[in-house]
């Protein structure tokens, strides 16, 4: 019995201690003009599906939870936004040359699709992420809409 309490004041000092580590946030000063939105203008709805279920891990501003704040849940979510940011980040889409924008959108269209994203993780949390058929079929049609501008725009090369 003296073991066991000894290992739970140890969890609950190491629980306290990781509590002072912090977690950079992911906060931009301001809108990005790299980004997708701005290059590519989208129907209000479908504006409003990247912010509520891409933007938070996919974007340089995520809109963090209460739960940020704790450890190691923060450490978590700072791991999925840079993750997923490292996979496609729509604040700075413009960077991206025309080849690869149109396979970085061409992969999230099949994840969206496939309902491999968002994450079950994520809509757990927010039930605003969790896309409806139509949002979905909304999704997929800008960002193929999307596509074939990039496409359309891309200079000839000729080898």
């Amino acid at each position: 019995m003296r073991s066991f309490r000894q290992t739970l004041v140890g969890l609950l000092i190491l629980f306290i201690t990781i509590q002072f580590i912090r977690t950079k946030k992911n906060i931009a000063a301001g809108p990005d003009p790299r980004d997708i939105l701005t290059i590519h203008p989208a129907p209000p709805e479908v504006q409003k599906i990247l912010r509520n279920a891409c933007y938070d891990c996919h974007s340089n501003t995520t809109r963090y939870p209460w739960y940020a704040e704790i450890q190691p849940l923060s450490l978590w979510l700072a791991s999925h936004v840079k993750n997923g940011k490292q996979h496609l980040n729509f604040s700075t889409f413009f960077d991206y040359p025309a080849k690869r924008a149109d396979a970085k959108l061409e992969a999230a269209a099949d994840a969206v699709a496939e309902a491999e994203m968002p994450l079950p993780s994520y809509t757990f949390a927010h039930s605003d992420a969790r896309l409806t058929p139509e949002q979905i079929k909304a999704l997929t049609d800008w960002i193929t809409a999307v596509r074939s501008r990039i496409l359309a725009s891309e200079p000839e090369t000729h080898e």
